[in-house]
């Protein structure tokens, strides 16, 4: 779960950044938001793969403290993609990133 929780504070710092930015330096925290983003994703699906018995729907998942303490601190504009993520893991689909 440390891993985890790196990733996220990371990405939610780059986020914090990228709000606070422009022009060069805003899409140098972008790009760090997405990939720390990606590497929270990332050890989510490792974290998920340790759960037993694992959530059937979307609604299971939101209820897991784990998720819960997430939901409440992404940005509004970065939940649809977290909860994107969330039900292709559900779902057992592996997104590939080319970057």
């Amino acid at each position: 779960m440390k891993m985890i929780d790196e990733y996220f504070e990371t990405a939610m710092e780059a986020w914090s950044m990228m709000q606070k930015t422009s022009g060069d330096e805003g899409a140098e925290w972008a790009e760090r938001f997405e990939r720390y983003f990606y590497e929270f994703i990332d050890e989510l699906k490792k974290w998920w793969a340790t759960l037993h018995p694992k959530p059937t729907n979307i609604d299971e998942a939101e209820e897991l403290p784990e998720i819960k303490k997430w939901m409440e601190q992404i940005p509004a504009p970065v939940q649809l993609n977290f909860l994107t993520e969330l039900e292709d893991i559900l779902d057992g689909i592996d997104t590939e990133r080319f970057d």
